[in-house]
C-alpha cells in the first residue's frame, strides 16, 4: 500500500466518522481542545506521538492472531507477523533485554500474568505498602494482589527512602515466593542490586515494575533491572510516549529454569500469557509499541528525558522554598510528591481546584497518611508531558506558582468540597493558556477555541511522513 493509498485511507475514516456520528466527532475534537489548552502535571501520563497514534488506527486490528510469530491459531498472519516481531525486537533493543512479550495488555495485566504463574493462591508476596508509593498490584487490599494472595507490605524509613533493613527482615521471616521492587509514587532510585540479593536470600522470584520510570531507564538516567531482576514490567504510555499496553522483559534469566524444573522463564511467560491469561493480541497496539520503541532509542529522547529529569528536582526545589512539605525531600526522577494537608487542604480538594483552573493533577496518599484513597491529603505531580513539550527548569518556576496561585487562595469547605474567587481561577486560566501557547503539544497542529472538527483532517499532514 502507497503512502498515498494509505493517507487516503485515513482521510476517508475521519470523513465518515464526522458525517456519520457528529456527536462523537465533536467529543473528539473537544477532547484534542482540552489537551492542547491544559498544563498536564499527571505523573501518570505523557503525550503520544502522531505516527504512534496512526498505528492504533490501522487495519491490523482486523486479524485474529492468538499464538506468536511463526506460530498462530490462525491463517492470514505474515505481515503481523513481522509487525510483532519488530515490536520485540525494538523493546530487547531499547531495554537491552534478552525476552520481551509485547501482548500484555497493561502493565497492571503483566503484573497480574507473572503473580498468577508464579504463584498459587495464599501464597506470600513482599510488595510496598500503597500509603508508601506501591501499586494496587503490588499487594493492595482492594486488588486481586491482595485478596487472592498472602500480600506482606514493606515501608519507608523516616527520611522517605525504602526501608531495604525492613525489606531483608520480612523476607526471612514470611518466606515470599515472589517479592516486588515497584512504585507508582515513589521519586527516588529503587537500588535493584539490594532487592535481587535478598530474593537469592529467601528463594524468591524478583519482579520489577519500571512502569513509572521506564524512559528514564532507556536513557541511562535510572539504574536498569533488566539483569537484577527474573522479571520486569512496564506500561508503555507513561514514559515511553507510546500506547496504553504492556511489556514483560527478562534479561540475563531468560534460560532460567522455572520452579517446573523443565521450563526457561521467557517461555514460561510466553505461555502465561497466552493463552493462560490472555487469547488473541491487540495487533494495532503491538504496532503503535513498535513505533514508539523505535522513537525512544533516538538521540532527542535523551534530552526529553534529561528534561524530565530537571523539570522534576526543579519543581521539587520550588514547593520547598515556598514552604510545602515534598516527600522524601526531593526527587530523582519525573515526579514530585506534596503535602496539601500540612496547608489546611486535601489532596482532592486540591486536584478539583487546580483542575477547575486547567492544571492537572492528581491526589495521592502519602506516609502516615490519615485520609481515605478517595480524600488523601497529598498530590502527585509529574514532569512527562511539560518536559515533551520544551519546558525546562525556569518554566517550572511558572508552573509552581500557578500551583500556588490557586492552593493558596482556595477555601475548604469540608474534606471535598471548596470555594474559590472567579478572579484567581480567571487570571490562571490566562496565565495557563500562554503557557501552552508558548509550549504547544509537538508535531500536534495549532488549535483554538474557533477552530472547527476539522482540525482531524489538519492532523494528517503531520503523521503521513512516518506511515
Amino acid at each position: 500500500m502507497s503512502d498515498k493509498v494509505l493517507t487516503e485511507f485515513v482521510q476517508r475514516g475521519i470523513e465518515l466518522l464526522r458525517e456519520g456520528d457528529p456527536a462523537l466527532h465533536g467529543l473528539l475534537h473537544d477532547e484534542y481542545k482540552r489537551q492542547a489548552n491544559v498544563l498536564t502535571m499527571v505523573a501518570a501520563s505523557s503525550v503520544a506521538h502522531p505516527s504512534v497514534l496512526i498505528c492504533e488506527a490501522m487495519t491490523p486490528v482486523n486479524v485474529t492472531a492468538e499464538g506468536y510469530p511463526g506460530a498462530r491459531f490462525h491463517a492470514g498472519c505474515p505481515v503481523i507477523d513481522k509487525i510483532e516481531q519488530l515490536a520485540i525486537d525494538r523493546a530487547k533493543t531499547a531495554f537491552k533485554a534478552q525476552f520481551a512479550n509485547v501482548q500484555v495488555h497493561s502493565a497492571t495485566t503483566a503484573n497480574q500474568i507473572l503473580m498468577c504463574s508464579l504463584l498459587k493462591a495464599g501464597d506470600t508476596l513482599l510488595g510496598l505498602e500503597l500509603n508508601s508509593g506501591g501499586h494496587l498490584t503490588h499487594g493492595a487490599r482492594p486488588s486481586i494482589s491482595g485478596q487472592y494472595f498472602n500480600a506482606v507490605g514493606y515501608a519507608l524509613c523516616e527520611n522517605g527512602d525504602i526501608n531495604y533493613e525492613q525489606v531483608a527482615q520480612l523476607a526471612r521471616e514470611h518466606k515470599p515466593k515472589l517479592i516486588i521492587c515497584g512504585t507508582t509514587a515513589y521519586p527516588r532510585v529503587i537500588d535493584f542490586a539490594r532487592f535481587r540479593a535478598i530474593a537469592d536470600e529467601v528463594g524468591a522470584y524478583l519482579l520489577a515494575d519500571i512502569t513509572h520510570i521506564a524512559g528514564l531507564v532507556v536513557a541511562g538516567l535510572h539504574p536498569s533491572p533488566i539483569d537484577h531482576a527474573h522479571f520486569t514490567t512496564t506500561c508503555t504510555h507513561k514514559q515511553l510516549y507510546g500506547p496504553r499496553g504492556g511489556l514483560i522483559l527478562i534479561g540475563k534469566d531468560h534460560d532460567t529454569i522455572a520452579s517446573d524444573g523443565k521450563t526457561p522463564l521467557s517461555q514460561m511467560v510466553q505461555r502465561a500469557v497466552f493463552p493462560f491469561f490472555q487469547g488473541a493480541p491487540n495487533l494495532n497496539s503491538i504496532a503503535a509499541k513498535a513505533r514508539a520503541l523505535a522513537l525512544i532509542v533516538e538521540p532527542a529522547f535523551i534530552e526529553v528525558a534529561r528534561r524530565i529529569k530537571a523539570d522534576a528536582s526543579a519543581l521539587a526545589e520550588w514547593f520547598i522554598a515556598n514552604g510545602y512539605g515534598v516527600v522524601t525531600g526531593g526527587t530523582d526522577n519525573h515526579l514530585v510528591v506534596v503535602d496539601v494537608f500540612a496547608k489546611g487542604i486535601t489532596g482532592i480538594v486540591a486536584e478539583k481546584a487546580l483542575e477547575d483552573c486547567n492544571i492537572i493533577v492528581n491526589k495521592n496518599r502519602i506516609p502516615g497518611d490519615q485520609k481515605s484513597a478517595f480524600v488523601t491529603s497529598g498530590i502527585r505531580i509529574g514532569t512527562n508531558s511539560l518536559a515533551l513539550k520544551g519546558m525546562g527548569p525556569e518554566e517550572m518556576q511558572i508552573c509552581g506558582a500557578l500551583v500556588h496561585q490557586v492552593l493558596a487562595n482556595v477555601q475548604a469547605v469540608d474534606d471535598k468540597n471548596y470555594t474559590l474567587d472567579d478572579s484567581v481561577r480567571h487570571e490562571v486560566r490566562s496565565k495557563v493558556k500562554e503557557m501552552c501557547a508558548k509550549f504547544p503539544i509537538p508535531s500536534y497542529p495549532a488549535m483554538n477555541s474557533t477552530e472547527q472538527p476539522s482540525v482531524f483532517q489538519d492532523s494528517l499532514s503531520a503523521v503521513s511522513a512516518s506511515l
